[in-house]
């Protein structure tokens, strides 16, 4: 087909800070919010000059995000943008024979590629995917704050917005933790969709202990309580608990490892996303392997909302994900887009256009790229 060969990539390290300057790590891994992060935009030039874009995972470093991205860069050069099955799949075989890139490294060229199939196709991508719905509801998920008082002043402001529910990251200290559960749960009242997610911070017992507690509080699930590989204690906390158990989101593997995670009762939910997990093509096979398993295949938020804006498609187009995700509050996520997530009533609402429906601020992204690749 005409035009449907990449010839031409380019791959940009932006820096979140409008100074330009390094975060600090220590600090910056402790999320606590406050700052934009570091990103990565991937832009795939056809032969005929049609241009597909994507945000990439920036890490702590752009620059050596951007690196680990320009890994992949020359396996897309001169492949087809519409052989999204084939280059994942041969993918597989480059990957493993001398390079073994991070798990966010090929995704933004997956999406990239979606993005000019979408726009030579003059539709929306959800469409091309297979539309679902047209609108999915929104919960939004906290940074890590200090107590109590502040998951509950967040949480009745998420309520009062009209938002579908509320997911606590907590502090990581158990008895602090459990505080935070209830006091949040109080404050909200017994209908109000939560969630906890406390990023590996527990040991088993632990996990056990906060999750009988979750379990009296009627949230919704637990997610990711111990490290995702940590394939004993899942299994075990599986079942002893009711509540549902939540992961998978930072393994490798995609479609391979959720279906090992689904046959061996590790997980009740899983998780895949479009930055983390492999692009729009390893999102819905994964979540077409969860569904046939009759399991949820949540997506995990992409952090910025100009790659949120690239997930809202997958997310439209399957029915075995309820919610669609974003971290809150959205100041420090929401740049480089001129286009926007357009939420109503809650809901997050099917974008308009062709391709990825996105239009970047490139003058944002000019201005914050400190190398390109």
């Amino acid at each position: 087909m005409s035009g449907s060969t990449i010839s031409k990539i380019e791959i940009r390290a932006c820096r979140g800070g409008d100074e330009l300057n390094n975060l600090d790590a220590v600090a910056a891994v402790r999320l606590p919010g406050g700052s934009r992060p570091d990103f990565t935009v991937v832009t795939i030039t056809t032969t005929d000059g049609v241009t597909g874009t994507s945000f990439g995972f920036g890490a702590l470093d752009a620059k050596a995000a951007a690196g680990a991205l320009s890994q992949v860069k020359p396996f897309f050069i001169g492949r087809g943008v519409h052989d999204a099955a084939k280059n994942m799949k041969e993918f597989e075989l480059f990957d493993r024979r001398w390079n073994h890139v991070p798990i966010y490294a090929y995704a933004p060229f997956d999406n990239a590629c979606w993005d000019v199939v979408g726009k030579m196709a003059h539709q929306p991508v959800y469409k091309l995917l297979g539309a679902a719905r047209e609108k999915v509801p929104l919960y939004v998920s906290s940074m890590f704050l200090p107590g109590a008082a502040e998951y509950v002043k967040q949480a009745l402001e998420v309520k009062a917005k009209g938002y579908k529910g509320y997911k606590l990251h907590p502090p990581g200290d158990l008895a602090l933790d459990i505080e935070c559960y209830r006091a949040v749960r109080e404050a909200v009242g017994d209908d109000f969709t939560l969630m906890a997610d406390p990023v590996i911070a527990y040991t088993y017992e632990q996990a056990l202990k906060a999750g009988r507690e979750l379990e009296k509080l009627n949230y919704r699930w637990l997610e990711e309580p111990l490290l995702d590989i940590n394939f004993n204690g899942l299994r075990k906390l599986r079942e002893k608990l009711d509540i549902p158990i939540c992961g998978t989101e930072v393994v490798a593997g995609a479609q391979y490892s959720t279906a090992q995670y689904i046959s061996e009762g590790l997980v009740d939910i899983v998780r895949t996303d479009v930055s983390w997990r492999g692009g729009i093509t390893a999102v819905m096979k994964t979540a077409h392997v969860a569904e046939a398993f009759g399991v949820q295949c949540e997506l995990h938020t992409t952090i910025y909302h100009g790659m949120e804006q690239v997930q809202l498609h997958p997310s439209l187009a399957l029915t075995n994900c309820e919610f669609f995700e974003t971290l809150y509050p959205f100041d420090d996520f929401e740049f480089g887009t001129k286009t926007k997530l357009n939420i109503v009533d809650g809901y997050v609402m099917a974008p308009e256009g062709e391709g990825l429906c996105i239009e970047y601020d490139w003058d944002f992204i000019e201005n914050h790229t400190v190398a390109v690749l």
